[in-house]
């Protein structure tokens, strides 16, 4: 038997008062959740954390509401019970995730909180055979298809065109910063910086082994170093750029990635095999370096190509020349 599940009821075997109390643990939790988005959000886009602080009371009114109606059929005395009690009842997501959320997973995931609730209270009605029980579930069905409205509404409130669009080109240069420009930085590092003693050992001993272990040694180094230079020169405070850790691991990863690329060929035992799939998949490296730089950085195509092309070209010929020699 799984530890923690013992315990756990499944919904058909709530009593109406059981139900009731379920549905006000669950307004409090989701009330709070919205609150803890609105404080991550305040500082960048208050237009946003104002719409979770409005949501927020909403869903203070529907519990309070529904504590009238549980006062008025048991009494004052709720039962503890909260989703982790039930079996198959909808969850959230940890609500301290909400730091590593883009704004627009957040906006989604306060819509699905809001779609899930009702879809869930719509189903369980139509599998009740109990009137009293079907129809307080369908009575909240309805109240959480009315928060889903409202929801829309306090984003038409709160957050018309020009200042959603203002936020979400924010939440684009965040994106930016953190992940794409340090990924993209590596990503040139360990395409770059690792042909010339890759192809000068390939070309100085046309041998593959050897080849492969300089190439995952020079990568792996590389992504290593890169990572740690990215994460401890700039904590973001300043600058703006985000978490040093996920700076550091797209910076990382992506270097080690670009120098593996036109390693790994080389596990091939065939010299010339090996090495001619090598220049393709360099070619195929820069070409992509370009492509993002134009797309993400909004670099002129030509002037990527130039820059990364041209110079990758030269610093593996400058490795060629060398293990040739």
């Amino acid at each position: 038997m799984i530890p923690g599940f013992a315990s756990r009821r499944r919904f058909s075997e709530l009593s109406e008062q059981e139900v009731l109390a379920l549905a006000i643990s669950s307004e409090e939790d989701d009330a709070q959740i919205y609150r803890l988005y609105a404080e991550r959000l305040r500082a960048a886009y208050p237009a946003s954390a104002a719409v979770f602080e409005d949501m927020a009371a909403e869903e203070d009114h529907h519990r309070q509401v529904l504590i009238e109606r549980h006062r008025a059929r048991f009494g004052a005395v709720i039962p503890l019970i909260r989703r982790e009690h039930v079996a198959g009842f909808y969850a959230r997501k940890p609500v301290w995730l909400a730091e590593n959320l883009p704004l627009d997973t957040i906006r989604a995931e306060a819509e699905a909180m809001e779609h899930e609730a009702a879809k869930f209270y719509k189903l369980a009605a139509q599998h009740t055979t109990d009137a009293d029980t079907r129809k307080l579930l369908g009575d909240l069905a309805a109240a959480e298809m009315g928060h889903e409205k409202k929801a829309g509404q306090l984003v038409k409130t709160h957050l018309p065109e020009d200042t959603k669009a203002e936020e979400d080109r924010a939440a684009h240069r965040q994106f930016i910063l953190t992940w794409v420009q340090p990924g993209l930085a590596g990503l040139m590092d360990g395409s770059v910086s690792t042909l010339a003693p890759i192809f000068a050992t390939a070309f100085a001993t046309q041998d593959t082994h050897t080849t492969l272990l300089v190439g995952l040694a020079a990568a792996t180094g590389a992504g290593i170093s890169m990572g740690f230079t990215e994460a401890a020169h700039d904590d973001g405070v300043i600058s703006g750029r985000g978490s040093p850790l996920k700076r550091g691991l797209a910076s990382g990863v992506m270097t080690a990635v670009g120098g593996l690329g036109h390693a790994l060929p080389y596990l091939i035992p065939d010299f010339w095999t090996a090495t001619t799939i090598a220049m393709i998949v360099v070619f195929i490296e820069l070409w992509a370096i370009a492509w993002i730089q134009n797309k993400f950085m909004e670099t002129p195509i030509l002037r990527a190509v130039v820059q990364v092309v041209v110079g990758g070209a030269l610093v593996f010929a400058a490795g060629a020349l060398i293990g040739g020699g």
